[in-house]
């Protein structure tokens, strides 16, 4: 205690250590102990409460990010499912309407060739009445040709 009277008492610097560096630690364990108390302790809490909601925080993001690409992969999955389906659709449909427009196509060449073997055979009885009657006609032009030419008339033959 004579040091720290001594350090107190002159006005000189003291290379040596003497009493009052004992006093200067004392002094700075009380601040740090009154300190931590009062000022780091509550600083720490509010540090650490900052910290767990942050983690709190980020783990909740984290999830909802999680939550968010599932969604999107299930909604990946469905419009693939569903394109599918659609191409799916649409190829059945385009194969039934090849198919009823073949065969419709097969009914329209079948009446067709029902109609042109029915024009045939009105064509064919046609050709032969022309015959008939161009014969008949020759006949009798020929007939009247010779009786003018031969001045007299002519009987006709008949075949």
């Amino acid at each position: 205690m004579s040091f720290i009277l001594l350090g107190l008492a002159g006005n000189k610097i003291q290379l040596v250590p003497d009493g009052t560096i004992l006093l200067h630690v004392v002094i700075i364990v009380v601040m740090v102990a009154v300190l931590s108390k009062t000022l780091f302790k509550p600083i720490n809490r509010i540090l650490e409460e900052r910290e767990r909601q942050s983690e709190g925080l980020l783990s909740e993001a984290g999830q909802m990010v999680a939550s968010v690409e599932e969604s999107f992969r299930k909604y990946e999955q469905a419009l693939r499912a569903a394109r599918a389906e659609g191409y799916s659709i649409l190829e059945k449909q385009r194969t039934e309407t090849v198919r009823a427009r073949e065969k419709e196509i097969a009914s329209t060449k079948a009446k067709l060739s029902e109609s042109i073997e029915r024009e045939k055979v009105e064509i064919a009885r046609q050709v032969e009445e022309a015959r008939r009657t161009l014969a008949v006609e020759a006949r009798k032009l020929a007939v009247e040709i010779g009786s003018n030419v031969l001045g007299r008339p002519i009987r006709s033959i008949e075949s």
